[in-house]
């Protein structure tokens, strides 16, 4: 998923939109969506699509972390089936003093209880 928004270290990087990438990974059981063929029995990826685009493009971080935890936080939220999601989060020709491709960071957070 590729969103815009306003995050960065520094005050002049918030100051600027700025392409972020996300990939998400949610671990359930689908058993019963398969058989039942029922969306209500799974995660949809529309909601998590809006959920994802909600944090990246309505709040500024400082830090990738944050991102991809407000993300796995809100997430684990949204679905109570999901035991697990995995975010990562890049920021795409970070600004930096040499050539740069992106900036990546992977989270992985369980449901505990």
């Amino acid at each position: 998923m590729r969103f815009e928004g306003r995050h960065g270290v520094s005050p002049e990087e918030r100051a600027e939109l700025q392409p972020i990438e996300v990939d998400v990974e949610l671990s359930l059981d689908l058993q019963a969506a398969g058989v039942e063929d029922d969306l209500a029995r799974t995660a949809d990826y529309g909601r998590a699509f809006t959920i994802c685009r909600e944090v990246v493009e309505t709040a500024s971080f400082r830090l990738l972390e944050a991102i991809a935890e407000g993300i796995a936080q809100e997430l684990l939220a949204a679905f109570p089936s999901v035991h697990e999601a995995v975010v990562r989060v890049r920021k795409l020709h970070p600004p930096m003093q040499g050539t740069l491709a992106y900036a990546e960071v992977e989270v992985r957070r369980r449901r505990v209880g």
